[in-house]
């Protein structure tokens, strides 16, 4: 059997009707291109080349940004026959897209994100391609292949699959011996508010780069830019939709006993505390942990009366409205509570 031959008995369409110029052997083959055909096209000085294996550039000159991630996607893509695949982690998108699995990730998806600190798409070395662990498939070229046990729910940029930025973050990282530039990725993930500094602490821990010491001197101003900015979502929450002023950032004790620990806002008329729940790496590491201390000291406040309200910092920022709502409501319930135990109010 010819192996050239088109894979339907349709007539093949014309190639001029293609939008974008870069396609595979198979796609070609709809179109009535053999490979023989496709790699004379492909000869020195012909019309055609060849990005990656079995990927096709229709033009001489010089790639785009664009025209090599969809190469990369096109190289990497796979699209699994039968059941759905299981490896993508619970709540992400459902079914592959026209790539599969693939996703691009690392600079290249941060620069799709028009990240500053991240190069421009034509000077990366390097596309990285996340993909399943079991893939057969290898780098090769201008794609960096990056196999993931469970894949993250793709979001969509320009029409492209890219990892969420907490992983595109970590994937980058990986790969990246400067400092300042691994400071400036994190800082710009936080400050332009493309995720939380808790999410990339935790995928950054998962990918095992928090035993590198710059790593761990960029997560810590990283957790301090991330407080500082929730901090502030804060305040602009109680003065924009009206609540009373409370005293900020104490540190709550028994009186003649020990600390309760620190809050973030706290109403002593009322005895409603407010938590910011920004996490650091190590309470990260041990989450079950963090949890049942969180409970427990929760449990003791609530049992000398003091109504303790946690926010996150996404909801301060996508819904103060909402979250001001829910401090306003524990405000009101104060006045049917009994009143709670005398406790010391310390600035932290």
């Amino acid at each position: 059997m010819d192996h050239d031959t088109p894979l339907s008995a349709r007539p093949p369409r014309p190639l001029d009707t293609v939008r974008r110029r870069v396609l595979t052997t198979r796609q070609l083959r709809e179109y009535g291109v053999g490979g023989a055909e496709a790699a004379d096209r492909c000869r020195p000085g012909g019309p055609w080349q060849q990005l990656l294996p079995g990927v096709f550039l229709l033009h001489p000159g010089p790639p785009t940004g664009e025209e090599r991630l969809h190469a990369a996607l096109l190289y990497t893509a796979h699209r699994p026959q039968g059941v759905p695949s299981q490896s993508r982690r619970a709540g992400s998108a459902a079914g592959p897209g026209p790539y599969g699995e693939a996703m691009v990730t690392g600079l290249a998806a941060l620069a799709l994100r028009r990240f500053a600190a991240a190069p421009p798409l034509l000077s990366l070395d390097r596309i990285g391609v996340l993909v399943p662990r079991t893939r057969r498939l290898r780098s090769t070229g201008f794609v960096q292949v990056v196999r993931a046990v469970e894949l993250p729910g793709p979001q969509e940029v320009t029409g492209v699959p890219v990892a969420p930025v907490p992983r595109a973050l970590a994937d980058a990282v990986t790969r990246l011996q400067e400092p300042v530039a691994v400071r400036r990725l994190l800082t710009e993930a936080v400050r332009g508010s493309h995720c939380e500094a808790g999410a990339a602490v935790r995928e950054l821990a998962r990918a095992r780069l928090l035993t590198r010491p710059h790593v761990v001197d960029a997560v810590d101003s990283l957790l301090a830019e991330g407080r500082a900015i929730a901090e502030a979502a804060l305040y602009a929450m109680v003065r924009g939709h009206g609540l009373p002023e409370p005293v900020w950032n104490v540190e709550l004790r028994t009186a003649g006993g020990p600390s309760l620990g620190g809050v973030d806002a706290y109403w002593p008329e009322q005895a409603v505390a407010v938590e910011i729940d920004v996490r650091s790496p190590c309470a990260e590491a041990d989450a079950d942990a963090v949890r049942r201390d969180r409970a427990r000291r929760r449990e003791l406040l609530e049992r000398l009366g003091i109504t303790v309200v946690h926010l996150s910092p996404s909801r301060l920022r996508e819904a103060p409205a909402e979250q001001a709502a829910v401090v306003r409501t524990a405000l009101i319930a104060a006045e049917d509570r009994d009143p709670a135990a005398y406790v010391v109010v310390l600035p932290r």
